[in-house]
């Protein structure tokens, strides 16, 4: 046990020193992890044999589930909104358009069977989000007209209806859903919606109602709700994926206690499951097999980048009069990513038949489409002259924390202030301010969510901006130079 522990170990060393090292150059993480896989693997240096993908699956699974609610944990609603529409349409519709033309460029072009080329064209549909940002993120890059909410919203909620639209067809091709694909559709989308909702809202009122004693509780009942997220849907037929991030974005988006600390803990979570994830590809494919599967990989990806994504984003946002430089470069982020690769591994375990290698298909050309797409995406926004060189990206996500510009403030309650006699979790303050610290009778006191105010505490408070502070403050408050 002590050697695999060593190994782990090592492993998460070498892939936060990589990635550490090629960060500041704008290399994805998914590519790094995956390449440095690829290297331990039985065809690479390590020489680790591992080709259970059964195995790989379940650890993919459980992966995707943190990936996916924080993905919808720390999406900022209130930034993302205004391009709410367009985006969703972009994940559902375009995800569905894309699958289809790519299904029918592999049936008619490359000569698959139908159904097979249906399915590859479902597993590859989606965006991924991680690479997208992660290279926003160190090139320091914001995009304007909203692009970036509305690319992290799309390539945040289309895997779940790449999953949807993989799961439909295997369940076809398998013989037991040949006539049913409208109720196919409707379980896998209404019970994904529903129990979200459910489990989301019902998260949101209990944490709003209930006191943890322990502060760790606040993270593990969380995470326990993105868990039963996933297992209670996937029991009864529906879209575990769309379920654990419609969860997350309402609890992300709602007042509860310790809020910053859950979005820490899970970005934590979702690293390290990140890590796992695209390591555990990368030790699963066979890098020997790739260059027979490399022609065919590259045409589709080829096809995609300049036919078939770009039909589906101008088809859907011409209608929201979204101008042609924004239409091109969102085209252009169309970046696959693991949970394609992810989508083949439930292709390659399903009992449906394959003539084909999907695995290392979708595997090379997820390879190519970030090497192409994602080292020349800063370019290409540039060059369409959609980078805003007076905002962060960081703006775009629900952990986002100004650090210059910051105030300190302090406000004394009196008897009639509203704030008297509720707990400080309760108090309506907006997510960029903080209370910092309390002061009662002389004495300093540490704010808790379950802190009761009471008539002469004087709060010290931090906040993103002046405009916001002014909005909140009343009028005799003074700031603190």
């Amino acid at each position: 046990m002590a050697y695999y522990m060593i190994a782990g170990a090592a492993i998460l060393l070498l892939c936060i020193g990589f990635s550490k090292l090629l960060y500041r150059f704008g290399v994805p993480s998914l590519l790094i992890f995956i390449v440095l896989g690829m290297l331990a693997g039985s065809d690479g240096i390590g020489g680790i044999y591992f080709d259970d993908y059964a195995l790989a699956q379940t650890l993919s699974s459980v992966a995707l589930t943190f990936i996916m609610f924080f993905g919808g944990f720390s999406t900022n609603w209130k930034a993302a909104k205004p391009v709410a529409a367009p985006a969703i349409l972009l994940s559902s519709v375009g995800t569905t358009l894309t699958a289809l033309l790519t299904g029918l460029f592999c049936r008619f072009v490359l000569q698959f069977p139908l159904l097979e080329s249906l399915l590859l064209g479902s597993i590859v549909a989606s965006t991924d989000a991680a690479s997208v940002f992660s290279i926003l993120r160190s090139r320091k890059l914001n995009l304007k007209g909203g692009m970036a909410s509305l690319l992290e919203i799309e390539s945040g909620s289309n895997d779940p209806f790449a999953f949807m639209l993989t799961i439909i067809l295997l369940t076809m091709m398998s013989g037991k859903g040949d006539n049913h694909f409208a109720l196919l559709l409707f379980q896998q989308l209404g019970f994904g919606l529903l129990i979200g909702g459910l489990l989301g809202v019902g998260a949101v009122y209990f944490l709003r109602h209930v006191r943890f004693e322990v502060e760790a509780f606040y993270s593990l009942f969380v995470t326990a709700v993105a868990i039963l997220c996933y297992a209670l849907c996937d029991v009864i037929g529906g879209n575990s994926f769309l379920c654990v991030y419609i969860a997350g974005i309402l609890l992300g988006n709602s007042k509860i206690p310790y809020k910053r600390s859950l979005v820490h803990f899970f970005d934590g979570i979702s690293w390290l499951m990140q890590i796992l994830l695209f390591f555990a590809l990368g030790l699963l494919s066979f890098p020997s097999r790739l260059p027979a599967v490399a022609w065919q990989s590259i045409f589709i990806s080829l096809f995609m980048i300049f036919v078939a994504r770009p039909a589906a984003v101008f088809a859907i946002l011409s209608w929201f009069k979204i101008p042609v430089r924004q239409q091109i470069l969102v085209s252009w982020v169309g970046i696959r990513g693991a949970a394609s690769i992810v989508f083949a591994i439930y292709a390659v375990t399903d009992r449906a038949m394959l003539q084909t290698d999907v695995f290392h298909i979708v595997f090379f050309l997820v390879l190519f489409s970030v090497l192409v797409q994602g080292t020349l995406m800063p370019t290409v926004a540039k060059k369409l002259d959609l980078v805003e060189k007076e905002t962060s990206i960081l703006r775009t996500f629900n952990d986002y924390q100004e650090k210059n510009d910051m105030e300190l403030s302090e406000m004394r309650l009196t008897q009639e202030h509203p704030w008297c006699g509720c707990a400080l979790s309760d108090i309506d303050l907006p997510e960029s301010v903080l209370v910092v610290l309390i002061q009662r009778n002389k004495k300093s006191l540490v704010p808790r969510g379950s802190t009761s105010l009471k008539a002469g505490d004087i709060l010290v408070l931090s906040g993103a901006d002046q405009e916001t502070l002014r909005a909140i403050l009343p009028a005799e408050s003074s700031t603190i130079k």
